[in-house]
């Protein structure tokens, strides 16, 4: 029984994105490894933005330091 957790900033991701990420993952992990639909979970947690860092950086100060448009 396969298990999935995506974690993503909660930065307004729809209802229907994290439908997508499901069926997705559910449809990948069928194609790739033969998982049946019925018994693989996908769990969605959506992180604040003050909860994430990333090289001992929260993220938001990561993005303006190394993600400029």
């Amino acid at each position: 029984m396969p298990y999935v957790n995506i974690r993503i900033t909660r930065e307004g991701a729809t209802k229907e994105q994290k439908e997508q990420l499901i069926k997705g993952t559910t449809q990948l992990l069928q194609d790739v490894l033969g998982k049946h639909p019925m018994t693989t979970v996908v769990v969605i947690d959506e992180v604040d933005v003050d909860n994430w860092g990333i090289g001992g950086e929260s993220i938001m100060l990561f993005r303006q330091k190394y993600l400029k448009d």
